[in-house]
């Protein structure tokens, strides 16, 4: 099912392209029970009417593919009829003027949906002449074929809330009346599937509003379908099956995760590198798959084990997209982490250097000739070689605080300084320890011990202090 194919259709629900021929509708309350039916001519329809019935038909073609509509495919078996899917081809081809097929349909949604409070079902009729295209999509005054379907919508139907109003006749405002209104569609579906720009009636298109709350007892009972997971459910499932794998350890679990999700995007990067047409088949995440994912991602067999189990008891043959599977803010926060235990490694790494070179220092100082020695060549040497120590000594020093600030400015780039702080210090990290609090002239300071050879600024002016 591709985008292009729902935009072909929602772009012709418009006032001079809209072909609908007839409108049927069902009312139903909370207790389940029908209030009104009607059937009307769409194009008879009074204009505000006419707008806002088009309004709610494009409402089911509306949303992101994978997540808010969704292909649903009929079972196919060959020695069993689905009487669901040649119900739905009966009303198709009744064109909605069968009352007995329609009564029979409006039931199947009724006793099928999972929803307290009132609502509205609407179905509309429609043959759209689909028209030949070229390769260079320029179109051809000729049909290919005639694209003949309903589109349903099941709308609820609630209270206005309660509000003040101007009686014009009485010139007075006094409390509104309290309306039943008809909501946009929480859910819906078009049957057969528009796809490729041709019919197909093993499939349908339904929609949802709600990606966490899809109904599935819809898909199922009432259109005889496979349910469908929508990517968010997909998404929240997968990081559900790796995390509970680790029991109460949150923190292995949670790097883990972040470790799974680096190792599925370049995966996909990798997938998508290979192939230049966009329209290429997005990957499925197989079992196989997940096996290699888990080793590359360095999880224990044991655990591994349990994830694939579960993956399985999850998604069984309805396999998610990988891209489905791929959490941004994962990704994000892992490549901070990364970067952060980098550059906490390299203030390591500097640090036990700088120490080592001051120990060699300390043992050079111990073992230095007497300055009243004669041989000028051996003072020189001891000269150079105090020098090289002190370059190195200052060089590491400045990329030891370079490697400091760079972890504090990467901790500061996702948390932003608090705008209420007055006061905002910024030290080397050996000066840390030495700072205090202390009660001067009943006023509480901050005390930082300054060194004579030592430089300060403050807001960007030098030696204030």
């Amino acid at each position: 099912m591709r985008k292009k194919d729902i935009l072909e259709l929602k772009k012709r629900l418009k006032k001079d392209h809209c072909t609908f021929t007839k409108m049927c509708g069902c009312y139903v309350n909370g207790e389940k029970h029908t209030i009104l039916k009607f059937r009307e001519t769409f194009l008879n329809l009074d204009e505000d009417e006419y707008f806002k019935y088009l309004e709610i038909a494009k409402k089911v073609l509306s949303g992101t593919i994978g997540n808010n509509i969704l292909e649903l495919n009929f079972p196919t078996n060959e020695d069993l009829i689905n009487e669901r899917q040649v119900s739905l081809m009966q009303l198709k081809n009744s064109q909605l003027k069968d009352d007995a097929l329609l009564d029979d349909f409006y039931e199947l949604i009724i006793n099928n949906y999972d929803y307290t409070g009132n609502f509205l079902i609407l179905i509309f009729h429609d043959a759209y002449d689909v028209i030949t295209k070229t390769k260079d999509n320029s179109k051809i005054d000729e049909s290919e074929e005639v694209y003949e379907y309903v589109l349903c919508a099941i709308c609820p139907v609630s209270l206005s809330g309660p509000g003040l109003r101007y009686f014009e006749e009485e010139n007075k405002i006094k409390a509104r009346i309290r309306d039943w209104v008809v909501d946009p569609p929480t859910n819906g579906f078009v049957f057969p599937a528009f796809i490729d720009r041709s019919s197909d009636v093993n499939s349908i298109m339904y929609y949802t509003k709600n990606a966490k709350d899809t109904h599935p007892e819809l898909m199922e009972n009432a259109l005889g379908c496979y349910s469908r997971q929508t990517a968010t459910v997909q998404k929240e499932t997968f990081q559900s099956i790796i995390k509970d794998s680790f029991s109460t350890d949150e923190n292995k679990a949670d790097k883990t995760f972040m470790e799974i999700q680096e190792n599925l995007n370049n995966m996909i990067d990798e997938y998508n590198s290979m192939y230049d047409d966009t329209d290429c088949e997005p990957i499925s995440l197989t079992n196989k798959d997940i096996q290699n994912l888990l080793i590359e991602s360095g999880v224990p067999e044991e655990i591994a084990t349990k994830i694939e189990k579960s993956y399985v008891e999850n998604f069984g043959d309805d396999l998610p997209l990988a891209e489905n599977l791929i959490d941004p803010k994962a990704l994000k926060a892992n490549e901070q982490r990364k970067k952060e235990e980098h550059l906490l490694k390299q203030v390591e790494v500097l640090q036990t250097r700088l120490e080592q070179i001051k120990q060699e220092s300390a043992v050079d100082d111990e073992t230095q000739l007497p300055a009243e020695t004669n041989d000028d060549n051996v003072i020189l040497e001891e000269n150079e070689d105090i020098n090289l120590e002190e370059a190195s000594k200052t060089d590491l020093e400045e990329t030891l605080e370079t490697s400091s600030n760079e972890v504090q400015d990467t901790n500061l780039e996702d948390n932003e300084v608090n705008p209420n702080y007055d006061v905002i210090l910024q030290v080397k990290p050996e000066k840390i320890p030495q700072i205090k609090s202390q009660i001067i002239d009943g006023q509480k300071c901050i005390v930082i011990p300054i060194n004579e050879d030592e430089q300060t600024t403050v807001n960007g002016l030098d030696d204030l202090i």
